[in-house]
Parts: C-alpha cells; structure tokens; sequence
C-alpha cells in the first residue's frame, strides 16, 4: 500500500484525521462556551482573528506555486506541490466566511454609529456581497490553476477514485502545451487576484471596525502579511514531509534555504509596511489619524502587545535569519515559523481588539482563545491532510539526490 495511505505529516492517517477532528471540536466547544457566557463579543472577535489568519495562511501558501511557476523559478517544484495543498482550505474558508454574518452585531462595531456619509461603502449587505464576490474569484481562479497545475503533473496517471477518475476524463483530453499556457493564465490572475481581495478583505473585515480611521497602504499590508505567514505555513508542512522519511518527500537542503531567504525577505516587507502605516501620518502631517496610533502603540495594554508583535514578528526573524546554517535546521526553522504565525495573531488582535474593548485595562486575551485558534488549525490540518491523500505524488521527491542531515 502506497505511503500516502498510512503515513500523512509524520503520523498514521487515521490517528492524524482524528487528532485533526478533536482539534476541531475542541474549538467549537470553546467558541460555544464563551459564546454563551457574558461576553458573547469576545467570541465572535477571536472567530475574526482565526478566519482571517488561517485563511490568510492558506491564500498565502498556495501564492507560492503560482508566484514561482510564473517567475519560472526550477528550484521550487517540490515545495510549489506541497503548497498547492493549502488549496484544499479554500472551501473550508468560504463557509467560514459565511457563518460570519451570523455574528454580524458583534463583528461589525459601526454598525449602530454615526459614519458621516460612509454609510455608502460600510453597510452590511453590501460588504458581505463584494467580499463573498471576492472570495468567490479569489478561490475560483485558484482551483482553475489548480486544476491544470496537476493536469500537467499527474494528468496521465492511472485514475483511482471517484474525484480522480472524475478529474482524469477532463485531463486526458488536455493538449500538454494548451494545459501549461492556461496555467500560466490563471497563475497571473492568482497574483492579481490575490492582491486585490486581501486588500478588500484588509479594508473591510480589518481597517473598517475603526470607521474614523484609513490608510491607503493597509490593503498592500494585508497581502504583504498573508503572503509571509502562508511562507511560513509552508515550510513547517515542508519540514514535516521531509523528517518523514516514508514520505519520500527528500529535499535538498538548498531548497530549504532558498525558501528561508523568502521567508526573510518577507519579514523585512513586513516590518517595512507596519513601519510606513506611521512615517505616512508623520510626514503628511495628519493629526487626526494619530489617535489609531497612539492608542495601539502608547497606551497600556497595547503598547506592550504592540512591542510583543514586532519584537516576534521582526526582530527575532530578522536576527536568526541572518545565519544561513539555521534556515537548514528544522528544530530552528519549524518554531520560528510558528512564533512568527502565533505573532501575527497577536498583530490582529492589536490592530481590532482596541475597536472591541476600547476601555479595556487588560489585553482581551484567555485561554478560550487558544483553544479556538487550535480548532481552526485541525480544519486546516484535515484540509491539506486529505489533499496529500488524494494526491500522495505530490507529497513525494523522486529521483532527486538529497543531502543527509548531520
């Protein structure tokens, strides 16, 4: 029996899909629980934070394939077929997506305020139409790429399966040259795509719950920001095919620096973009947005988280990456990448919890959200785990001379 259908991401593929399925309901008990206790805001605000950074993960991992493939960079087959993966989130992502209108009171703070004259852009029927479009041709042109990514890959493979048999009457038919031109059609569209709903995703579901507040940059921010952590997704998944050697998923260790220099390159955009929101007001002398700024910088118990976020997402990311050895060490690499994502949760309660506990003496942050987060992370888990299933050759290197670890 194929390795695929008994080792998945370093454990047997019924242990994982359970382990993934008790993450699960371990955060749907938690959301429930403080759903029905006295703060029923709190609950809806952590449900925000994870949908957008797991599916900011997701978005941004499977960014990689198409950025690569349109570049034409070689080194990157391996890893652009365990980032396609991340695909398999999609779906998952557009329900979560939907289930968010049903905390709209809680979710949305503007909606009972005075928005002199914004009422026309920030009014829910019309913010959940143009994000569910947006998500919509973000996800739809992502499966279009896929759907030729793999039909160049494994297209003449034998068929096993109903979704691959399914898949295999469409890609027998597919000229080889025709499949890679509209690859690289739809990879193009991805990028455009991708830059253009997290924008609107950042300026609505991120920038808006301060309605007083804007930046013209946020909307490049938010993209900038999807696209580092989904790196950082990818090489943990990376990582844990590799150390695995019944995958059969043997990189070299070029291939792993080469995506931690990515990884670092992101890391300063990052930094860069979070440092302009500020030089941009300074510069331009703009008082009235200092206030979204001062508050979130300044003022405890946000100054210390706002440091915290840098601190994590900057500073220790910029200092160990300068060491080239340590991009090629799991033990180093798979907890920074972790840090950095748990960082950048952090980021987006700093940047929405003042909106939601604006009085607040304490960071609104419990347990409770933890476990929530741990349930996003088993959806996203048994996501990517049933796309390595269906697909296994994907989750394999053959043929490639790879380096032992010492």
């Amino acid at each position: 029996m194929p390795t695929s259908h008994k080792d998945i991401l370093g454990l047997k593929k019924k242990r994982l899909f359970i382990f993934s399925a008790v993450l699960a309901v371990i955060g749907l008990v938690a959301f429930f629980f403080a759903l029905l206790g006295q703060n029923p805001q709190r609950a809806w605000q952590a449900y925000l934070i994870n949908f957008l950074i797991w599916s900011g993960i997701a978005q941004g991992a499977f960014l990689f394939s198409a950025v690569m493939h349109t570049v034409k960079a070689r080194w990157s087959g391996p890893l652009s077929s365990a980032a396609e993966s991340f695909s398999a989130f999609f779906p998952i992502s557009f329900i979560l997506f939907l289930l968010l209108f049903l905390g709209k009171a809680h979710v949305f703070p503007w909606l009972h305020q005075d928005l002199h004259g914004k009422e026309v852009w920030l009014n829910l029927p019309l913010l959940f139409v143009r994000d569910l479009l947006g998500l919509v041709i973000l996800y739809g042109v992502g499966f279009a790429y896929l759907y030729y990514a793999l039909g160049s890959k494994i297209g003449s493979q034998p068929p096993r399966g109903k979704i691959r048999t399914f898949l295999h009457k469409h890609w027998t038919r597919l000229d080889p040259q025709n499949c890679r031109s509209r690859k690289s059609i739809f990879g193009i569209l991805y990028l455009l795509a991708f830059a253009l709903v997290l924008s609107l995703l950042g300026y609505d579901l991120v920038m808006s719950m301060d309605p007083h507040w804007y930046s013209t940059l946020f909307g490049a921010y938010t993209f900038v920001k999807a696209f580092y952590i989904g790196l950082g997704g990818l090489i943990i998944l990376a990582w844990l095919l590799h150390l695995k050697a019944e995958n059969r998923f043997g990189l070299q260790l070029s291939d792993f620096h080469d995506i931690g220099k990515l990884f670092f390159a992101f890391c300063l955009v990052w930094a860069d973009f979070f440092y302009v929101q500020l030089v941009v007001i300074w510069y331009g002398n703009i008082p009235e947005l200092t206030g979204y700024v001062i508050e979130r910088t300044l003022t405890p118990p946000w100054n210390t988280l706002a440091w915290t976020v840098f601190i994590v997402c900057f500073i220790l990311p910029f200092l160990l990456l300068l060491n080239k050895k340590l991009k090629t060490k799991p033990w180093a690499m798979i907890p920074l990448c972790c840090l950095v994502i748990a960082g950048i949760w952090l980021e987006h309660l700093l940047l929405l919890g003042p909106a939601f506990s604006h009085d607040s003496d304490q960071l609104p942050l419990n347990v409770t959200d933890g476990l929530i987060s741990l349930g996003f992370l088993g959806l996203l888990l048994v996501a990517v785990a049933f796309f390595l299933k269906l697909f296994p050759e994907l989750g394999r290197v053959e043929k490639r001379e790879v380096m032992e670890w010492k």
